[in-house]
């Protein structure tokens, strides 16, 4: 197919001067320079409402922490309820299992490499 270009007739435009030019570099450069602060600070509020969104609410820390309190009491009586336990077993009970153990393992090994 044809293809049509259209341009437009600068010849009837007045002819801008270097000075002119020049102005315009400058308020490019200028423009330019404010889309990149504006641009920079943009980033930056994106981040911090990314950062914003991601965080807890008031109301959804108050039942974490209400949550929270929950398990500490629980694992506070539980602890209690250990340490009121009188059916601990005693050091001496634990060495004389341990001794136990050692001997019974070493009297395995012993009948396995025979």
């Amino acid at each position: 197919g044809k293809q049509k270009i259209y341009f437009a007739d600068q010849e009837q435009l007045p002819a801008a001067s270097d000075a002119d030019l020049r102005s315009l570099d400058g308020q490019i450069t200028a423009l330019t320079s404010q889309v990149q602060t504006l641009q920079q600070s943009c980033r930056q509020m994106e981040a911090e409402l990314k950062d914003l969104n991601s965080s807890m609410t008031t109301p959804e820390m108050a039942r974490e922490m209400e949550e929270l309190r929950r398990d500490c009491a629980s694992y506070t009586e539980r602890l209690e309820r250990i340490k009121s336990a009188t059916n601990h077993v005693s050091p001496e009970e634990k060495e004389k299992v341990c001794s136990e153990q050692k001997l019974y393992c070493r009297e395995w090994r012993r009948r396995k490499r025979m």
